[in-house]
């Protein structure tokens, strides 16, 4: 399997599909095999890159804390091993943190960016969020752990329906191949916590769309309409009734609509 060293680390990443570069970054806590549902539609037009942040699946786990600025130069260090001068960039959740630290310490790398439900900055409810993360993850176990993501990420609308609901308490009782370690977790959350790009944005030259679900609990709209509003000229869709996994929950528009506006940018 494919790993490289960047940034001091060893970087896991797997390739799909073939057409233009598009760089998929994960969100916390989960690793590159997670954007299947979307890679498998997405990899008919574009060479998808999947890569295993820092502190999960099968890159390196280095204690303490982590920032996105490193991460972001983990994924430019896997660019320049690949030989990708410029590509497209999908980011969700923390994936979107680390796309933006990526355009603006690398705006050379990325042509255009869709940032799924990001952020800029923290305030203190994020804050406190992500502290709590760490600690469910010391005390729960594995399936109560998932429970509580799943609360964090998925909105009424899903839990409403039966069947969507089963759904999730299947996917409770699985068990990953490669389980996160509690100090990989915590250097993501640190990273996730000192997020703080905000002043910065204006400075983004990438076509970017902000993308996202308006019963989000986790990172709120306000989160990505202050980024759409600070990035010179870009879009924002926010899904209605939709949370955190806004992408999970309605798949089959999202997939389509984001490939139609990755194709024209």
């Amino acid at each position: 399997m494919p790993t490289v060293q960047s940034n001091g680390i060893n970087f896991y990443y797997e390739e799909r599909g073939s057409g233009e570069p598009l760089l998929l970054i994960m969100g916390i806590t989960a690793d590159g095999s997670v954007w299947e549902p979307h890679v498998s539609a997405w990899e008919k037009n574009f060479h998808c890159i999947l890569p295993d942040n820092r502190g999960v699946g099968k890159s390196d786990k280095p204690s303490g804390d982590y920032t996105t600025a490193e991460m972001a130069d983990d994924h430019a260090g896997l660019l320049d091993h690949l030989g990708l001068e410029k590509v497209r960039v999908v980011g969700v959740s923390m994936g979107g943190a680390i796309a933006l630290q990526l355009a603006l310490r690398h705006p050379d790398k990325v042509s255009s960016m869709v940032l799924m439900c990001p952020w800029a900055r923290c305030d203190a409810m994020a804050e406190g969020i992500f502290e709590h993360m760490v600690d469910c993850k010391a005390r729960f176990t594995p399936e109560e752990f998932s429970l509580y993501i799943q609360l964090l990420i998925f909105s009424k609308t899903t839990w409403d329906n039966d069947e969507k609901r089963a759904e999730l308490e299947k996917g409770r009782k699985e068990d990953p191949p490669f389980p996160q370690p509690l100090h990989g977790l915590a250097g993501q959350a640190a990273a996730c916590i000192n997020q703080n790009v905000y002043d910065d944005l204006g400075k983004i030259k990438a076509s970017t769309l902000v993308i996202g679900g308006d019963a989000d609990q986790f990172t709120p709209p306000w989160m990505g309409k202050e980024i759409a509003a600070a990035i010179p000229n870009a879009e924002i869709y926010l899904y209605q009734n939709l949370g955190h996994a806004f992408h999970f929950e309605n798949t089959e528009d999202f997939n389509p609509r984001v490939e139609k506006w990755l194709l024209a940018h």
